[in-house]
């Protein structure tokens, strides 16, 4: 058995490894060869869609061999490289661009014109087809006719009337491949032949002449077919010599493939999970676990972060079964199988060496004793780095207290070497002398001492007691030798005990109300990420209604900008009116129906309310309208939906009258800067362009005069930078020239 074998033994595996074996197309070793997160890269990109499933296939080992001593194959052999090369360029059909990592690979398998050229001479079923090799089909017909006159005759001569006397039966009987009749003495009266032998009755078994030289003729057919095959297979076989590296690359390739195939069905049939990615950090981190072994496990959930795991605690509670599924995860993992876990939320790193130090290593036939056993494993490895070690019942075999000094000093010279160490124990001394350990995690298997048995669980930061009394108990030994078990034992380290169950409970009570705490916290993350989801909901809805109002105010300033343009006051007119009627109609289509299942509560006059950004207070109601007079001192009127009820709100100081808007003097479409200086003809030119912006002009008219150049050097520079301008350029000759800017806005 190989290394991997026996680690699989001592976890309890070699069943579920048996089951997933069956998934091969063809016999091989569950464990792969090579880099692991090749096998992870195209497993994951075929999980979502399963390709085309491999044929089932033989052994192409010594075949490959037979041809590189260059000998000839027989013809199933060839025929079964043919259905390896078959499947490749099925497969190379199927798998699309879209699956990038498993289209690259499959792109490097090149398949040679010679060998392409082999498939055509095999059927589906793997026999030669007709009008390839015309020597070999007309054997084959004259076999056929052959084999067609030897049953005519043989039809006609149990029919024979000459013959009919001497039959014992009317049937045709084989001996040795030959095809004879059952006859009475003083047969040779009608038929002559040859006697193969004689039946318990006496009666003679007869090879007739003319059948025998039907047979001879068939015989020598046959051989002469062989013959015409066995070339085949030689010229065949020469051809294969020629690609044997590549018949080795694509058998390799083979296996490649049905290692990944085998476990996506694997996975899919018992509903197990992949963790494709293992951590480059130490922490062992498993959610959901279960042992493959287990018939009804309970799940295992473990955060193990520091180097070494010590389990205590009950006996039979679960230790070694926790101890064998961490080491079973990691090894499962290792090798990209599927377990029963939480791939989401487990973290499990790559170790090169999984050791297990489980069984009794004690054997009458190897003479050696249990700690002997123990000992001579732990010479083994010593020296072993990047290592996960497991170490069930620690204390086997020798004196306690001598035990619990020697494993401390070993167990801190692993740890040196950078070894992560899970271990069961139920020596308390091993356990005190390592707690103070920064690099040590304790673990503690429960118990419940009123339903008298384990609860399979574990609670981590504690020492567990081993509860041997009340296991004894469980399993029939009589109370009153376990009571004269406890005076024995002393009343101290009863107390202690005692001491130790107390502290476990507390630590139980600690976690479930820390479990009901994070679940309050959980409730409360949902219920803020609900308002936000509602907030981003309602932002996006406000962005999508200012900006249909947007377009709808653009659309009417373009139609009163056109009317403008147009200086016929009617016209002007039907403009204001059409767009009056676009605000109205698609401000009413764009604003949001008020929910029927909002409930508002009525408002009297002298409430406080908020409006907007705003607060103020209702002075008047009429039907469904509100006047408002805001801290502002501004009034308004409102609808209800658009007011929010302040309860009993006092106005920190008094509100200021309001002024009301000072009314846009007249804008011109044309600004004279003539005598003016520099800084004044700026100002000037950028209120004039901020009040042809606000009254809609799409053209304007600067004077500026020619002079010096300096005011009409400093217009220009000033418009080249103004955002709002789309063009400017000199104006014709009849509205000033050179000294004049006609300015589109």
């Amino acid at each position: 058995m190989t290394e991997n074998n026996i680690l699989a033994s001592k976890l309890d595996l070699q069943e579920f490894l048996a089951k997933f074996a069956t998934f091969f197309a063809r016999q091989k070793d569950v464990f792969f060869e090579g880099d692991r997160v090749f096998y992870a890269k195209i497993l994951k990109e075929i999980e979502l869609s399963p390709p085309l499933a491999p044929p089932r296939l033989c052994n192409l080992d010594t075949p490959l061999i037979h041809l590189q001593k260059f000998g000839t194959l027989k013809f199933d052999e060839i025929f079964e490289m043919i259905k390896l090369v078959r499947y490749f360029v099925a497969l190379k059909h199927s798998i699309l661009p879209s699956l990038p990592y498993t289209f690259q690979w499959l792109e490097k398998i090149q398949i040679p014109i010679a060998i392409k050229e082999m498939d055509s001479i095999f059927t589906l079923e793997g026999e030669l087809k007709e009008g390839i090799y015309e020597q070999i089909d007309y054997l084959k017909r004259q076999i056929q006719n052959t084999k067609g006159h030897i049953n005519q005759t043989l039809n006609q001569l149990l029919h024979s009337a000459k013959l009919a006397p001497y039959l014992v039966d009317s049937s045709v009987h084989y001996l040795n491949e030959n095809e004879c009749f059952l006859l009475k003495a003083g047969y040779h009266h009608a038929i002559k032949g040859m006697i193969l032998e004689r039946s318990a009755s006496g009666f003679f078994y007869l090879l007739p002449d003319v059948i025998m030289t039907l047979k001879e003729r068939q015989n020598t057919l046959k051989d002469s077919l062989e013959t015409s095959l066995y070339e085949v297979c030689k010229s065949l076989s020469n051809t294969l010599h020629k690609h044997l590296p590549f018949l080795r690359f694509l058998n390799k390739s083979f296996d490649q493939w049905d290692h990944i195939y085998a476990r996506l069905c694997f996975a899919k049939t018992h509903s197990l999970e992949f963790v494709y990615e293992m951590s480059k950090k130490t922490p062992i981190i498993l959610k959901d676990f279960c042992h493959p072994a287990l018939a009804n496990p309970k799940a295992i959930d473990l955060e193990w972060d520091k180097d070494l795991l010590m389990i205590t605690g009950v006996n039979a509670g679960g230790k070694t079964m926790l101890l064998k599924s961490v080491l079973s995860a990691c090894f499962l993992t290792k090798f990209l199988l599927p377990l029963k876990i939480n791939p989401h939320k487990s973290q499990i790193p790559h170790f090169k060496h999984i050791i297990a130090i489980i069984s009794d290593p004690q054997n009458s036939k190897n003479d050696i004793s249990t700690f002997a056993g123990r000992m001579l494993e732990f010479s083994q490895i010593l020296q072993t780095q990047n290592m996960l070690l497991g170490i069930d019942e620690i204390e086997l075999g020798t004196d306690a207290d001598e035990a619990a000094s020697l494993y401390k000093v070993l167990l801190e010279h692993l740890l040196q070497n950078n070894t992560k160490i899970l271990l069961t124990t139920h020596h308390k001394r091993l356990a005190s002398l390592m707690a103070n350990n920064h690099r040590i995690q304790l673990c503690a298997a429960m118990y419940d001492v009123k339903a008298q048995k384990p609860l399979f669980s574990f609670l981590y930061g504690s020492i567990g007691k081993s509860y041997a009394f009340e296991t004894a108990q469980n399993y029939g030994i009589p109370s009153t030798l376990i009571t004269q078990a406890k005076t024995l034992y002393g009343q101290d380290k009863e107390r202690l005990n005692d001491l130790i169950q107390r502290s476990n409970e507390l630590e139980m009570q600690l976690q479930e109300k820390s479990a009901v705490l994070d679940s309050h916290i959980n409730t409360y993350k949902r219920q803020i990420e609900n308002l936000n989801d509602e907030r981003t909901a309602q932002k996006n809805e406000f962005q999508t209604l200012k900006n249909a109002l947007e377009q709808t105010y653009n659309q009417a300033l373009q139609t009163l900008k056109n009317a403008l343009k147009s200086q016929d006051s009617k016209q002007m007119h039907q403009a204001m009116n059409k767009a009056h009627h676009i605000i109205k109609t698609d401000a009413k289509h764009s604003l949001p129906p008020l929910p029927h299942s909002a409930k508002i509560s009525p408002l009297k006059v002298g409430d406080f309310v908020k409006y907007g950004n705003t607060r103020g207070k209702i002075i008047a109601i009429n039907k469904d309208t509100y006047s408002v007079e805001l801290e502002s001192g501004f009034k308004l009127k409102e609808k209800r939906e658009n007011l929010k009820p302040l309860g009993a709100f006092i106005p920190t100081s008094s509100p200021q009258k309001y002024q009301g808007f000072s009314k846009a003097k007249s804008v011109g479409v044309s600004l004279d800067l003539h005598g003016m200086r520099g800084e004044e003809a700026i100002e000037r030119l950028d209120i004039f362009l901020n009040d042809a912006l606000i009254a809609g002009y799409d053209e304007v008219l600067v004077y500026h005069g020619i002079g010096t150049g300096v005011l009409s050097k400093l217009v220009k520079e000033y418009l080249c930078q103004h955002p709002k301008i789309l063009s400017f350029d000199d104006a014709p000759p009849q509205m000033g020239g050179f000294g004049a800017k006609i300015i589109k806005l």
